[in-house]
């Protein structure tokens, strides 16, 4: 993500924190909906950035950037880095960027929807939301809140191990592949 806004200055790049919002070309993901609460709490605190990944959106504001849609690898690497996966989803199945999340150790604020809140449980594995303004307070909570971090990012892991382990997954295809034939 090339360039900065205003109050936010190259010397602080290691403090800021990134929520990382990856959608699709898909209108459900709905990637313009925490722009403005999240722009008003960057003001407040220019160390808070929003990055979303995926197709071009006319959203450039204040502590929200766009960056190109990227490889899987790419992805993975920038989710590692950033401080928490969002998702903003009006319908979602079962999030493959949530799962990816939490396997990598990496906090999610998700929209509380049936689909997310089925991953997501609020303040286990993630955090959820039903509203900008909730998103930021939300937000913030895991900024301050070391230990609710810490927690939801090691629930978050063990989710993902033991309810969609890739080994489990194969594991439960050879056998019906094996019962089949």
């Amino acid at each position: 993500v090339s360039g900065f806004s205003p109050g936010v200055s190259s010397e602080h790049v290691d403090e800021l924190h990134v929520f990382l919002l990856v959608c699709g070309l898909r209108g459900v993901k709905d990637p313009l909906y925490l722009v403005e609460g999240f722009s008003e709490w960057h003001c407040e605190n220019p160390l808070n950035v929003l990055v979303i990944i995926g197709p071009k959106v006319s959203a450039q504001t204040a502590g929200v950037f766009l960056a190109q849609e990227r490889s899987q690898q790419e992805l993975h690497a920038a989710m590692k880095r950033c401080f928490a996966v969002v998702n903003s989803s009006v319908s979602e199945g079962m999030s493959a960027a949530i799962l990816e999340a939490m396997d990598l150790g990496v906090p999610v604020l998700a929209r509380d929807i049936p689909g997310n809140a089925a991953v997501v449980k609020h303040e286990i594995t993630g955090l959820l939301y039903s509203s900008p303004q909730e998103f930021v307070h939300q937000s913030q909570r895991l900024v301050s809140d070391q230990e609710l971090r810490e927690r939801v990012v090691r629930n978050g892991k063990l989710y993902v191990e033991e309810h969609h382990s890739l080994k489990q997954e194969r594991e439960t295809y050879r056998r019906l592949v094996d019962s089949l034939l």
